[in-house]
């Protein structure tokens, strides 16, 4: 690991300054922090003192803030991710908060996905969650995954509750009854394998 040196030191506020590294790497500090640490303009750092900075103090503090961040509202990697770099969180840093919530599950998209879907299905479209799903970072196949599973299920029911609704019998209809009812779910906007699937019979129908 290479040798860094401070090139400057300029202050926020009265308590906390803004600290740049010539690798370019920028860190937001406390007064204490900085003497702590024994930083001023020109000061290097081998590659003991960068772990003690960046891994032990910075990594912990990150990982501080993103605990706090969770505390308020289940957040995705990629929230966390954007939060902890307005913070001026350095990406070495970030990256050890994301590995420890993740050990722990407190971090989890798919998770998240899926109680995202659960909220808002009632009022936002499928596309609308998608959308939102994928401004938050989650990834594509998460989001297939969790929206797929979600609305299989969903639908399954609801076709469950017309065959119950219609008083059908699966089991002593004949192939007319079928066709009948296989007709009147599928004009319900009903998916055709979905159909079958509850009707529990996959040849009484010839397309």
């Amino acid at each position: 690991m290479n040798d860094i040196s401070v090139t400057s030191i300029k202050p926020i506020t009265k308590k906390k300054f803004k600290v740049r590294f010539d690798n370019g790497i920028e860190v937001e500090l406390y007064k204490g922090d900085i003497k702590t640490f024994d930083l001023f303009d020109g000061c290097t750092l081998d590659g003991s003192k960068q772990k003690e900075f960046f891994t032990d103090f910075l990594g912990k503090r990150a990982t501080k803030r993103a605990m706090h961040i969770l505390e308020k509202a289940d957040r995705t990697e990629q929230e966390i991710r954007d939060k902890l770099k307005k913070n001026s969180y350095p990406e070495e840093c970030i990256d050890i908060a994301i590995n420890y919530l993740y050990s722990y599950h407190y971090l989890d998209d798919e998770r998240y996905a899926q109680n995202y879907v659960m909220f808002y299905n009632d009022t936002r479209s499928q596309q609308k969650i998608k959308f939102d799903l994928q401004r938050k970072g989650v990834s594509r196949d998460i989001i297939n995954s969790v929206l797929e599973e979600y609305y299989l299920d969903n639908e399954l029911d609801q076709i469950k509750k017309w065959i119950e609704k219609k008083h059908f019998d699966i089991e002593k209809a004949d192939a007319k009854g079928f066709n009948r009812m296989y007709s009147f779910l599928l004009r319900k906007g009903f998916k055709s394998s979905n159909v079958l699937k509850m009707l529990k019979k996959d040849n009484f129908y010839d397309d």
